[in-house]
């Protein structure tokens, strides 16, 4: 055995990939966190207010979503491999260089670099699991790779905050960016290999008078925009609501973000097996991606509860049930993607609707300084988490009534 499908797709190189892109997103995640993990150090020693740390957040969801109108161009033009590159690399020099910084300027001019390298991981993702992994495997794929943010959120709070105290909070951004180093090299020697499984070309342009009259981009557009503030809120803010709320300090925040990111991984996970279970049972796509959809919906009601316990660990519990119900329903919209979206502009979809969850997530961050500096607290920030995702499924079911495979893949 040579390891190599009827299709002429190697085992070894799908496999390879799939550990890559896995490791790309965790470390995309790694990068991102460590700022909000050290808010309580840095707020103490440069004397930021709620205020200032929220314009940090959307100062890096603003850029995001600047370079995300070019990302799809970008990944289409240079081809997965070198676009996927060439972004590590970028954000991985950002990161260390928040080290750098004495002021909240130059910290906003490290998250906005560090924005525009990260934008590119789930669109080049995504295209790569299009282009390269067969379709009976791409959903169980993509739920696996899905789990990548929640391995990176779970160890990072683990192990940076002890690290920061024991070197110091430069150290933590000087490491986690040279993490990206070792990416690097693993990237490039394990996708030389790669071969598509569709017709459709690696490097193409994307006509995009077809992609914004097309009623299934905009549902996914739509279903990131609503949902994707989420995972933001929780991103950014979590490990302020423990410290504010249950007075944990920065040496105990580790546990409680680290249960709300294993649930999520748990989400991402069940998500990747429920659909293809309910498609074996001979449900339409249609039926069975939605009711997968409405499932996480419904668990996210949970969420809001965490307002009314006085446990931190009953706290993390039910806003892990937030991102348990956010990262399944996102694996939904990223499978839903890559089956009714053609796969020359897969890319390009996947970036407009990060743009639009860029957006939605710079508004709930902005909100939710607001709303700390004017003693609202965190109820308005928590009551849009509880129904961003009902709204998200029935804008799906208005603008694409019936989901099926995209004619041109």
């Amino acid at each position: 055995m040579n390891g190599t499908r009827s299709d002429g797709v190697s085992e070894r190189a799908i496999m390879l990939l799939i550990v890559m892109l896995f490791l790309g997103n965790a470390l995309n995640y790694v990068d991102r966190q460590v700022l909000a993990l050290l808010k309580p150090t840095l707020e103490a020693e440069f004397g930021w207010s709620d205020d200032d740390y929220a314009h940090l957040g959307s100062a890096f969801q603003l850029a995001a979503a600047a370079a995300l109108l070019g990302v799809g161009w970008f990944i289409d033009r240079l081809g997965v491999r070198w676009s996927y590159a060439i972004a590590v690399a970028v954000w991985s020099a950002a990161g260390a260089a928040h080290a750098l910084a004495t002021t909240v300027q130059q910290f906003v001019t490290a998250r906005v670099v560090l924005a525009i390298g990260e934008t590119v991981s789930t669109p080049a993702g995504m295209k790569s699991a299009a282009l390269y992994i067969p379709e009976k495997r791409r959903n169980m794929a993509i739920g696996l790779i899905n789990t990548a943010p929640n391995i990176g959120a779970i160890l990072t709070p683990l192990l940076i905050p002890p690290f920061a105290l024991a070197f110091g909070w430069k150290a933590a951004f000087v490491v986690t960016g040279a993490l990206g180093a070792f990416w690097l090299v693993g990237w490039w020697m394990g996708t030389r290999n790669l071969k598509p499984v569709t017709a459709a070309p690696e490097r193409a342009p994307v006509n995009w008078g077809e992609l914004f009259a097309d009623r299934r981009s905009w549902a996914v557009i739509g279903a990131k925009f609503l949902t994707d503030c989420v995972w933001w809120f929780v991103l950014f803010w979590m490990p302020d609501f423990f410290n504010r709320v249950f007075k944990l300090g920065q040496g105990d925040l580790g546990w409680p973000i680290a249960i709300i990111f294993s649930l999520a991984a748990l989400g991402a996970i069940t998500s990747g097996g429920l659909y293809p279970i309910l498609l074996s049972r001979g449900w339409s796509m249609n039926r069975a991606r939605k009711s997968s959809m409405l499932f996480y919906a419904i668990a996210v009601l949970l969420m809001p509860l965490a307002l009314f316990t006085h446990s931190p660990w009953i706290a993390a519990v039910l806003i892990g049930m937030g991102l348990f119900a956010h990262q399944g329903f996102s694996t939904n919209i990223f499978g839903m993607s890559t089956d009714i979206v053609p796969t020359v502009r897969i890319a390009s979809v996947i970036a407009m609707g990060a743009v639009a969850g860029n957006l939605s997530g710079m508004g709930i961050i902005e909100l939710a300084g607001w709303s700390l500096q004017n003693d609202h607290g965190y109820t308005p920030m928590f009551a849009i988490c509880g129904g961003a995702y009902l709204a998200a499924l029935l804008f799906i079911h208005l603008v694409v009534p019936d989901l099926g495979k995209a004619k041109a893949q």
